[in-house]
């Protein structure tokens, strides 16, 4: 949950909804903290217990916090198990599942960390906590207040979104500030709408480009009509417009770059420039986005001259190179021209 949001809300709620606020943001200093320090994060990674699993098979646990804040909680479902009647508890461990078969499937990925490292989930965690977060280990849901958001296990695309933090942390440590930290954060939304997209069998032509959808209650007023959502990668600023959260401050070009040193140098916000981005090239491309767009901007999170501190240019540049092998540096080359990103393609 980007912090801007939380602080609208401590602003503009009611009372209650104003202590909910404050109470996420306290916590989320230290959640955001692990990620604005990537290499400790990543150390958290390598302390997980040893695990011996095939590649390609999944292995879930998800914990129950039953509302209070000492994780990872107790075990509610296993591997294999079957479903509970838990909203919360099936929805993470289809989320977890339905994450890693992408992985596994389209970039032939062994689950965060290409070894197999075991998928945690914990819900129920702290009393109407309204956020989501990947804490280096395991992914950990609230139940939101059912004022302003549901339980946050309802958005496939905000599962994948805090699960692919964990392979940015696991593969370049993208630093969570400024430029660096906006490309962590398109990064999650790519990945995170493609898993969606793969789930629901979806061309890039045919999908929403929204990033969570279902995560606010009807109380929440979207842009034009449509329901509220945090983030859309279409049409980046139209995610919400109400009289708490404020409206979506994210920008689509360039000209538009938001200068801020909250949120981290504006991670959550500059973000939506290389979303945008992302989409326009999905679509120039055409067909299931996760074919070549996808597999280009996988394979740019990989390679080797990206650097933890690169900015959008840099980052950009490495696109257009590494589409060059399917043949698509076009079509990524004029996203990011539209986007006020000039890179120049080096026959």
């Amino acid at each position: 949950m980007p912090p801007y949001i939380l602080r609208s809300i401590a602003e503009n709620g009611s009372k209650e909804q104003r202590s909910m606020a404050l109470h996420v943001l306290s916590g989320d200093t230290t959640f955001r903290s692990l990620r604005a320090v990537p290499r400790f994060a990543a150390e958290l990674i390598k302390k997980r217990p040893l695990a011996f699993m095939l590649a390609g098979d999944k292995q879930r646990t998800i914990f129950s916090a039953n509302n209070a804040q000492a994780l990872p909680g107790v075990i509610v479902r296993a591997e294999g198990s079957p479903a509970t009647g838990d909203p919360a508890i099936d929805e993470a461990y289809d989320g977890l599942g339905l994450t890693y078969d992408f992985f596994w499937n389209v970039f032939n990925r062994n689950s965060i960390d290409d070894e197999g490292m075991p998928l945690n989930g914990t819900v129920h965690f702290g009393a109407n906590y309204s956020n989501a977060f990947w804490d280096g280990q395991r992914m950990v849901f609230g139940d939101g207040d059912g004022e302003l958001f549901n339980r946050f296990t309802i958005s496939l695309d905000v599962i994948a979104h805090e699960l692919a933090h964990g392979v940015t942390e696991d593969e370049t440590q993208l630093i969570y500030s400024s430029q660096s930290g906006a490309l962590n954060e398109s990064v999650s939304d790519v990945f995170g709408s493609l898993v969606k997209q793969y789930a629901l069998n979806q061309t890039a032509e045919g999908a929403d480009w929204l990033i969570g959808a279902g995560l606010f209650t009807d109380r929440v007023q979207g842009v034009g009509g449509n329901p509220a959502v945090l983030r859309s990668m279409k049409e980046p600023g139209t995610g919400y417009d109400d009289p708490v959260l404020g409206r979506d401050p994210q920008p689509g070009h360039m000209d538009d770059f938001v200068n801020t040193f909250e949120d981290n140098g504006g991670v959550h916000i500059n973000s939506g420039i290389p979303n945008k981005a992302f989409y326009l090239a999905a679509t120039n491309i055409g067909g299931y986005a996760w074919e070549k767009a996808g597999r280009v901007w996988y394979e740019t999170l990989l390679d080797s001259r990206l650097r933890s501190n690169d900015k959008f240019q840099r980052f950009a540049q490495l696109t257009v190179e590494n589409a060059k092998r399917y043949k698509v540096e076009a079509e990524v080359c004029d996203a990011w021209t539209k986007v006020g990103i000039s890179v120049p393609m080096i026959i």
